[in-house]
Parts: structure tokens; C-alpha cells; sequence
């Protein structure tokens, strides 16, 4: 029950803002086509959903039972230190909420999205700080913040988006 507590309230592996695509077996695409998922090639011809998906209302998945077996194996950080009994369900809970404020915080900070389809608020924010105007040190900060809370408690370890000065491009 803790599990589908700790899903329920978050939405984030759904959501675009961990990570942009998910994998789906060649044979999953009609369905998933057939449930109006975003179905896309990725580099090499691989199928792939896009993320935000479709399918999730209120940070709930709309088609939870038909969902694709890459959905179904996957488990954040959190959820596995959930399961192994590491962290409790209420400090689990606390990290979800804490994830949501900054999204939320971070959302405020940047340009309004002018895109067809939503696009998730990392998104934005990484494609703002790269861009001409880039992003105020206060939204840099928070987006950095973001970043940081999402790799720990979510991906499960760091990931880059830059170089770091001094190293080469």
C-alpha cells in the first residue's frame, strides 16, 4: 500500500522531468498507439514514448494496467528505498512534496512555455539557461537545486548537462 501511496502522490517518472523518452518493445506500439500514447522513433529507429505522457492525469497513469513493460520495471530511487524499508513513507512522501515545491518554484522563474504541448519545467529550464538571455543566478540556483534533489532521490546518481569550466568541449 506505501508503494502506490508514494506513486499516487508523485508522477515524476511520467511527468518529462526526469527523464524525456521511454523505451517500448517493438510489439507495445500498436498498443500504446491504439491508447493515444506519443509513440516516436528515437536515434537508431527505436520506438519510444514521449514523456510527458499522455496518459498521465493529475500525476496519475489513465491507462495504469495497460502501461508498457518499460513503465512497469521501472523504480526511482526513492521507490526502492521505500520497498527495502530505508526510508519511511512519510519522509518519502516529504521528498515528493519537496520535488513538487522547487518544480513549482522553478516553473515561476521561467519564460511562459509557448509550446503546442506542454513541455516539462527541467526541459525549459535547461533549454532557457542555454539560451541567449539564459537564466537570472536566483532561477540558475533553483534549477541547479532541482537538479540535484531529482538526481539523488529519483535517477539515482548525477548526471551532467555541461562541460564543467575547464574542461574541453
Amino acid at each position: 500500500m506505501s508503494l502506490s501511496a508514494l506513486c499516487l502522490r508523485c508522477g515524476l517518472c511520467c511527468d518529462g522531468n526526469l527523464f524525456s523518452h521511454v523505451a517500448l518493445r517493438p510489439d507495445e506500439v500498436a498498443s500504446a498507439r491504439h491508447h493515444g500514447l506519443d509513440v516516436e522513433a528515437l536515434v537508431g529507429g527505436a520506438p519510444a514514448l514521449r514523456q510527458c505522457c499522455t496518459a498521465l492525469s493529475q500525476r496519475r497513469c489513465t491507462l495504469y494496467a495497460a502501461r508498457p513493460e518499460g513503465c512497469r520495471a521501472y523504480g526511482c530511487r526513492l521507490f526502492k528505498e521505500l520497498a527495502a524499508g530505508r526510508v519511511s513513507l512519510e519522509d518519502a512522501l516529504a521528498v515528493v512534496d519537496r520535488a513538487h515545491a522547487l518544480l513549482s518554484a522553478l516553473n515561476e522563474g521561467l519564460p511562459p512555455d509557448t509550446d503546442a504541448r506542454s513541455s516539462p519545467v527541467m526541459e525549459r529550464a535547461r533549454f532557457a539557461d542555454l539560451s541567449e538571455d539564459g537564466l537570472s543566478p536566483e532561477t540558475r540556483a533553483l534549477r541547479e537545486r532541482t537538479e540535484v534533489l531529482l538526481d539523488e532521490h529519483f535517477h539515482g546518481g548525477p548526471r551532467r548537462f555541461a562541460h564543467a569550466p575547464g574542461e574541453p568541449e
